[in-house]
């Protein structure tokens, strides 16, 4: 009886200092009121649902960091990342879903935050409502869209993301490929990164490391999530009152959100963690149903798929997994690669004596795919050992991709080249094996757990 008395007074004491340390935090808040005057709005069901929103905040860092991070350009006061983020009503699943910011969307009608004009429903790209019309807009297009009822909302933008990485030491992540992006500066090699904030950043603004664009960026956005639930789940900062709370304020420094997201919210989102794992946490992106859906005087939007789509929000107003088993991983013989072979014109020439070598090697190389010329030639230099890929530097994803096929092989630059790769096969390196791009999931129909997407 003595014992379990003093643990029930250590919890009580515990809960009570938790929730002093945690107490007043949410007054440094940036607040934001989303949900003014708005009506007819969706059922509530169960869970708590967060519109958290991710902006470019370029009016808010440094020239320094401008720089250094490649974030030139005007802000765009429009949303760079949009999420809904479910944390089920027994607080033991997390379910995130995540918006193209290019989908095509219809607002409901609004007042313009800038003209103050007064709008009907329009088309508009779901991103765009921000501009248009805030954190309320964008909030009640969400809504209309996909009728689920939004209950708080969070709006971090650049300054906030990086400080929140490295508040927690870093995220880890990893990939099975080269990804590089000359637009945001992101080179990262094959293996297991521990990104810090900028790098981090790079990491999830990248749409060009890959053929996926924005579909490539948001796998890469929920990757890092599942990594960002595990750091935070695993480093013991939730168990420690003292850690939390410099966390939180840090986090919460520069972020806005509702007037009712506050000390309570925040503890019991803490308490819901504790027992999170990155199982716990499953990740999914809207259907599409139309890539490259023509809009006048919108452009090009992204359509989702009504009836998946529909599907996918009834599981988060029902409060139920957006998926009941775990999806295998999909297995391929053939190396990936960033360019698909078929995209790629390649000339080989032979490097050595060995009589018809360039012939044999071209020929390996046509059947994985490549359009070589069906011409080899006899190198100027016959005494080369490991085969050399050389390439324009313009044409440096291509050089990667036929690298991976000729196991051994160097690269070399030639600039002025052209988009014709050469091959000059060596005595060390001249097998070829198969490799190919995987086929991109361009439906987003898909739906994988945190510990499917993260790092083993």
């Amino acid at each position: 009886m003595r014992a379990t008395m003093t643990l029930s007074v250590v919890v009580l004491a515990s809960a009570g200092i938790g929730h002093f340390l945690v107490s007043g935090l949410d007054s440094g808040i940036a607040r934001v009121d989303p949900f003014k005057d708005m009506k007819n709005r969706p059922r509530a069901g169960h869970g708590m649902n967060v519109l958290m929103v991710g902006t470019d905040g370029r009016d808010r860092i440094t020239e320094a960091e401008r720089q250094r991070y490649r974030l030139g350009g005007a802000p765009c006061h429009c949303t760079d990342t949009l999420m809904i983020v479910h944390i089920s009503e027994d607080r033991d699943r997390a379910s995130v879903v995540s918006l193209p910011r290019d989908s095509y969307a219809e607002t409901p009608p609004h007042t313009d935050r800038t003209t103050g004009e007064e709008h009907h429903g329009h088309p508009i790209k779901i991103n765009a409502a921000y501009a248009e019309g805030g954190p309320q807009l964008t909030v009640r297009t969400v809504e209309h869209m996909t009728r689920v009822k939004i209950d708080h909302y969070l709006e971090v933008d650049f300054t906030s993301f990086m400080r929140t990485v490295d508040v927690l030491g870093g995220v880890r992540i990893c990939t099975d490929r080269r990804l590089t992006d000359p637009y945001t500066g992101l080179d990262l090699a094959p293996g297991n990164h521990t990104l810090r904030g900028g790098e981090a950043l790079r990491y999830v603004r990248s749409r060009h490391s890959d053929a996926s664009s924005d579909l490539g960026r948001m796998k890469r956005q929920q990757q890092f999530l599942a990594g960002l639930v595990d750091r935070a789940t695993s480093s013991g900062i939730l168990l420690n009152p003292l850690k939390f709370r410099d966390v939180t304020r840090a986090v919460l420094g520069s972020v806005r959100a509702d007037r009712g997201f506050g000390t309570d919210e925040l503890l019991d989102l803490g308490r819901a963690m504790r027992t999170f794992s990155p199982s716990s946490s499953e990740f999914a992106t809207v259907p599409i149903g139309r890539m490259g859906y023509a809009v006048k005087g919108i452009g090009s939007t992204v359509k989702w798929d009504p009836v998946r789509a529909e599907r996918l929000f009834r599981a988060l107003r029902d409060d139920k997994p957006l998926a009941t088993t775990p999806r295998p991983r999909a297995r391929t013989r053939a190396v990936p690669v960033e360019v698909a072979p078929q995209r790629i014109r390649v000339r080989v020439e032979n490097g050595t004596r060995t009589p018809g070598l360039a012939k044999r090697v071209d020929a390996a190389l046509r059947v994985t795919g490549f359009r070589t010329t069906g011409r080899p030639a006899t190198a100027r230099d016959t005494s080369v050992r490991r085969t050399v890929v050389s390439y324009d530097p313009r044409w440096d994803r291509s050089a990667r991709s036929l690298a991976a096929a000729l196991p051994g092989s160097v690269l070399r630059p030639v600039p002025g080249l052209g988009p014709v790769l050469k091959v000059t096969a060596g005595t060390e390196a001249h097998s070829v094996r198969e490799v190919g791009t995987a086929v991109p999931d361009r439906t987003g129909s898909a739906v994988v757990r945190g510990d499917e997407v993260g790092c083993s």
